[in-house]
């Protein structure tokens, strides 16, 4: 943020598409699938070094976007990685959808104080 505040003269940004994978593995009982403790801690690391530079250096962040809100088909993996805050359960016929640990920690993040 503070390479584009500096090189471009602090242009409003909206980060799109911000996450991390994790592989898939089909092994994994449903429970185990929605503990991601690892992307709940990257977007809260990264979420509160994009803070430190709002407030602190005065970046113009305007928009943040998790990816994803499911897991889904990734172009160059395939269905070999999970990167939403659902978990989509590709053996259901129905695709089923049961909200990740993460999920519920963006609702809490996400809440007013």
């Amino acid at each position: 943020m503070n390479y584009l505040k500096s090189h471009y003269g602090n242009p409003p940004v909206i980060v799109t598409e911000n996450g991390v994978d994790e592989i898939n593995e089909p092994q994994k009982s449903l429970q185990e699938a929605l503990e991601d403790q690892k992307r709940i801690d990257y977007h809260k690391d990264y979420l509160s070094n994009l803070l430190l530079a709002i407030k602190e250096d005065g970046c113009n962040v305007t928009g943040y976007f998790a990816w994803s809100l499911l897991d889904n088909w990734e172009w160059s993996s395939g269905f070999t990685v999970r990167f939403g805050l659902h978990f989509v359960d590709y053996k259901s016929p129905t695709l089923t959808r049961y909200a990740k640990k993460s999920a519920l920690w963006f609702s809490d993040f996400l809440q007013p104080y």
